[in-house]
């Protein structure tokens, strides 16, 4: 009789099975044939598939065959291409002033920044320092939309007072931004820095509303002193004297991430003379050519070449280089930022000129671009971006030659996909 009820229930769940109707399979999107590396440190995978649905990465495979329970709805063909997560600058600043001259909404203009960065393949920006126009753009913002995705800090905190420091901090977190960001420097000795009461004040509300702070410097003593306080970021180079072993040990136990932001130095005073990147075609295609034309006139030149703090950066640059190679060699989070935004800081040139020096520096060509995926992702605390892996979003970029090879090679950048869809070909030449 056991038999016989173990017998029956078997036939019906089967009966029940064979009646139930199949899953559906998933509509995707299939990038085939390129050689492509996932941003996670794993080999690149040659003549590989990207499987993309609803703007996420369903699952990258060896070879052309079509998994169980897909079915593709669009091939993209990608052969002889090489295909890396979109560039995320863990320090840029966004505020209009790159966009289009005959735009003149502010709101326009924030965006279209913003689609100049992801016409060079920056496909995320953390905008530390910014307006209420950038924090709107950041809220009405889909996560498809044809543009860098946008991280914002609102206004930098630089108050002497604590009382003041504290308010500006608590206004920036009731608009509910990404983070906060003070600015602790004298400017080569040409001014007073924030007092350290203040600075306590805003990592204060950090804590309080948790939210992290990045804070700008300059000064190895300052850099410890604010990662004991608990900062989570350091939003530039020490540049001041070569790091430490105890602060390299200080940056291992805190996990804080550190952002080499070398291109800004370089902003500081490469137009004493016509720099030399004027003349690159990949810098010309999306030049802003008012900025060109301001710091190319002779009494800008002059002033540069002229000025005490240009030769005093150039100066800081070098030890900069010096201290990225050891804090790298150490094995320490470092996340490529740029501080590019500003004016004479070109957005989305500004972040492959960041690569380039970063090996120039000693890094290896993948430790630079890992600083620029997975590891200014993880620093921003957003595992949805910086590698091309099942759930992640399909932000991904198309070189037409290998940047593992050579890092130069991200001039070759052919093609832009933010959530799976193509932006405006960024080799076509600029109106």
């Amino acid at each position: 009789m056991t038999n016989r009820r173990h017998a029956s229930a078997l036939a019906l769940a089967l009966l029940l099975c064979a009646c139930a109707p199949a899953a559906e399979p998933v509509s995707v999107t299939a990038f085939t044939g390129a050689t492509v590396w996932d941003g996670t440190g794993a080999p690149a995978v040659a003549d590989a598939t990207i499987y993309v649905a609803d703007g996420r990465v369903h699952s990258v495979v060896a070879g052309r065959e079509t998994p169980p329970g897909l079915r593709v709805i669009e091939e993209v063909d990608l052969r002889g291409r090489y295909v890396a997560p979109g560039l995320i600058n863990a320090h840029g600043h966004v505020s209009g002033l790159w966009a289009d001259d005959d735009i003149v909404d502010e709101s326009a203009r924030v965006r279209g920044d913003l689609e100049l960065f992801g016409r060079y393949g920056v496909t995320t920006v953390n905008s530390l320092g910014d307006g209420d126009a950038v924090l709107a753009v950041r809220d009405q913002a889909g996560p498809q939309d044809p543009r860098a995705r946008l991280l914002a800090a609102g206004p930098v905190i630089a108050d002497f007072d604590a009382a003041a420091a504290r308010a500006t901090a608590e206004a920036n977190a009731d608009a509910r931004v990404d983070w906060l960001k003070v600015r602790v420097d004298d400017n080569l000795g040409t001014t007073e820095k924030m007092p350290w009461e203040a600075v306590e004040a805003v990592l204060a509300v950090g804590r309080e509303r948790g939210i992290p702070v990045s804070t700008h410097l300059f000064y190895l003593a300052d850099a410890k002193r604010l990662l004991e306080m608990g900062t989570g970021m350091i939003a530039h180079s020490v540049r001041d004297v070569e790091v430490d072993d105890d602060f390299v040990d200080q940056l291992r136990t805190s996990g804080v991430c550190y952002v080499p932001t070398l291109t800004r130095e370089v902003s500081t005073f490469v137009y004493g003379d016509r720099p030399d990147f004027f003349d690159d075609p990949f810098f010309l295609r999306d030049a802003h050519r008012g900025q060109m034309a301001r710091v190319s006139s002779p009494d800008f030149m002059a002033g540069m070449a002229a000025s005490p703090a240009a030769a005093g950066y150039r100066v800081a640059l070098r030890q900069a280089m010096q201290n990225l190679k050891v804090l790298s060699d150490a094995g320490l989070p470092i996340a490529m930022g740029t501080d590019a935004g500003p004016a004479g800081r070109f957005p989305g040139y500004f972040e492959h000129l960041e690569l380039w020096m970063m090996v120039e520096a000693g890094l290896t060509p993948e430790e630079a671009l890992l600083s620029a995926t997975s590891v200014a992702a993880a620093c921003l605390g957003r595992d949805d971006l910086g590698t091309l892996t099942a759930g992640t979003w399909a932000d991904f970029i198309v070189f037409e030659e290998n940047p593992l090879s050579d890092i130069r090679a991200t001039a070759t950048l052919e093609r832009v996909y933010i959530a799976g869809t193509p932006l405006p070909n960024p080799t076509e030449e600029s109106p």
